[in-house]
């Protein structure tokens, strides 16, 4: 066993965490929206783009790369 095995296999765990994490937080600003949101749109000219929960849906895509990559490896088998 390597020395830094251990840590790989913590961070691997929390890359796997981001994703759900950051869909959950956009659930739950959409639902309650808060002072928070407000202050991320300029006005009601905003962009469709502003706000905390299409940031956080963002965030959310952007970090699915590990999950995508543990559902390829359990579809193709591990590699050698």
């Amino acid at each position: 066993m390597s020395e830094g095995a251990p840590a790989r296999g913590a961070a691997g765990w929390l890359s796997l965490a981001a994703a759900p994490t950051f869909a959950v937080m956009a659930l739950l600003t959409a639902m309650g929206g808060g002072p928070s949101d407000m202050l991320c749109s300029a006005g009601p000219a905003a962009s469709p783009l502003t706000g905390m929960t299409t940031m956080y849906l963002l965030m959310s895509a952007f970090h699915l790369a590990p999950w995508l990559k543990l559902i390829s490896n359990r579809r193709t088998g591990p590699s050698t």
